[in-house]
């Protein structure tokens, strides 16, 4: 637990940074949503094209734990979202509270856990799972959030916009272009490199504080606190649960690799739900609440979870 917590605490102490500096007026009421944009038109985006542009897809490829965690992933994320729309949620709105209950924070908590747990056998399936959720899962939801929001209902201009507005985004854009790169095995200079580096190594402590500046404002109802309860319960129980499922029964991945498949699963939601819930003005307190709780309540699954497999 205490390397858990050691690693969690960073985390908390940036939303913490956010929270208190919009109590105490330091920043602004406009504060969240201008580091929201700094983080998905700049930061981001930087990241997500230099993680793409330098990865060895022969390292990557590793079939059976990419099939078990993409159908994970892609399970919690259907179910949450048929539950959501079923329930009145608008067709946005739902995909930013699917991609919260299946969205794990492999790049920030997945990465250092999986050192001390496993070593560096852990760090290729992190990188795996963090391309997967950052790029795959990332692009269909917001995808389902641009169908949306667009306002014509004739499907080939609706699809026309949808279209248009995914080649406006630099969160679609980014991972497209890095992977052109990476095929054509392009180096890019040394300057433009650490250009990235710098811009990227920003994404993650800007939009934990932005998460901290939206805390800030009043309570959510306690309606909308019970619906961060049941992500909160699909990220940190169900998912894990169904990867365990998927990895040990169904594509019978060695015992050391069901393990790491497991912990990535368990992990809480990573901040990527909330900037998008932000970027497209959506409605972000389940979300907020959402990525809270499960790093809260991760100190004790996450160690629960690690005690069950001995480590």
């Amino acid at each position: 637990m205490l390397s858990t917590l050691e690693i969690l605490l960073p985390i908390f102490g940036l939303i913490l940074a956010g929270y208190v500096c919009r109590k105490r007026n330091v920043m602004g009421p406009n504060a969240a949503s201008e580091l929201n944009r700094f983080v998905v038109w700049l930061a981001l985006p930087a990241l997500l094209f230099d993680t793409i542009s330098h990865a060895s897809f022969k390292d990557l490829y590793r079939p059976g734990f990419i099939a078990t965690f993409t159908i994970a992933v892609a399970i919690i994320f259907a179910v949450t979202l048929v539950w959501r729309l079923a329930t009145g949620r608008h067709l946005s709105d739902a995909a930013v509270d699917a991609i919260a209950a299946a969205y794990p924070n492999t790049a920030y908590i997945g990465f250092p856990l999986g050192m001390i747990v496993f070593g560096e056998a852990s760090q290729t399936p992190a990188m795996i799972a963090t391309l997967i959720v950052a790029c795959v899962f990332f692009a269909v939801a917001i995808v389902l959030i641009e169908i949306g929001v667009q306002s014509e209902r004739r499907p080939h201009k609706l699809a026309a916009k949808v279209v248009m507005s995914l080649l406006k985004n630099p969160l679609i854009v980014s991972p497209i272009v890095g992977g052109l790169v990476a095929a054509a095995h392009i180096t890019l200079p040394q300057s433009a490199d650490t250009f990235l580096k710098l811009l990227g190594n920003a994404a993650s402590p800007c939009a934990l504080v932005c998460l901290g500046l939206f805390l800030a404002q009043p309570r959510p109802s306690a309606a909308l606190r019970g619906a961060s309860i049941v992500l909160t319960v699909a990220k940190l129980l169900i998912q894990p649960a169904v990867t365990w499922w998927l990895a040990a029964k169904v594509f019978k991945l060695d015992p050391e690799m069901v393990d790491i498949t497991v912990v990535l699963a368990a992990l809480p939601t990573g901040t990527g739900p909330f900037m998008l819930a932000e970027f497209y003005k959506r409605e972000a307190l389940i979300t907020s609440q959402t990525i809270l709780l499960t790093t809260v309540v991760s100190l004790l699954t996450l160690t629960g979870v690690l005690t069950l497999m001995a480590r």
